[in-house]
């Protein structure tokens, strides 16, 4: 496929899970991607291997989504090596789950800081580039419909995502740039193993709860993105699409 031949993609958070598989599809989709990765270097020159064994092309950058300073770098980056940034993936991001007499001022800025500021810093060092037809696509999380038990300041972070890809649907829709959300339930990754949900009974509740019966893959929700990336949703904007198997 090629729907996405000669374009630019930029995906935060993609040396693993989400982010990984959204890098890979946008290449197979015809994208050359840039892979960024904070921690996860092994993983993030994995991703660029298969894309490039694939007869792809991609670049693995290093950068915090929470420091300006590495935003303006890893923007920069994508344009000093491919010449144009046509879609933005807002990928990064960190969850933990406790109860409400938990809550401590540093579990609040750390996932604030990453899954909010973090989008709006890539957002706002992007649209310097992004022009008529550019896609910026956040990853949320069906949090926001399902309101799980101890997941108050995660779940607040991601109600703050969906808002924000409305406004900025708003703002930038006049300058041609569209701007959605996808909201994945739960998806089966590292960090769901690294975390212990995987074969617990949040995992059972979720497939309890879900239509289709099971939980996700990354392969359910990178199709998705790319979509959204492409001019098949030209005339999509400001939407939040939930990814969950018909959980809600």
């Amino acid at each position: 496929m090629s729907k996405l031949k000669n374009k630019v993609a930029l995906v935060t958070g993609a040396s693993k899970g989400i982010g990984a598989g959204i890098a890979r599809q946008l290449a197979a989709d015809g994208a050359k991607v840039v892979v960024n990765y904070l921690s996860g270097k092994n993983g993030a020159d994995e991703v660029v291997a298969d894309i490039e064994a694939a007869g792809g092309n991609a670049l693995a950058v290093c950068a915090d989504v929470t420091k300006k300073a590495e935003v303006d770098a890893l923007v920069k980056a994508a344009i000093d090596t491919f010449g144009q940034l046509d879609i933005v993936v807002n990928n990064s991001g960190i969850y933990q789950f406790a109860k409400i007499e938990e809550t401590t001022e540093e579990l609040y800025r750390k996932q604030f800081d990453i899954n909010v500021l973090g989008p709006l810093l890539v957002a706002g060092a992007a649209v310097r580039y992004l022009g008529v037809g550019g896609s910026i696509i956040n990853i949320s999380s069906f949090v926001t419909r399902v309101a799980p038990a101890e997941s108050s300041i995660y779940s607040g972070t991601k109600g703050a995502v969906d808002a924000i890809t409305g406004v900025l649907s708003r703002e930038l829709g006049p300058r041609g740039i569209r701007v959605n959300a996808v909201n994945p339930g739960m998806i089966e990754t590292e960090g769901t193993h690294a975390t212990g949900a995987m074969g617990s009974n949040f995992q059972a509740w979720n497939e309890s709860q879900t239509p289709l019966g099971r939980i996700g893959q990354v392969q359910d929700i990178a199709p998705i993105v790319s979509y959204l990336a492409s001019d098949d949703a030209r005339w999509v904007t400001g939407e939040i699409i939930l990814g969950s198997g018909g959980m809600r």
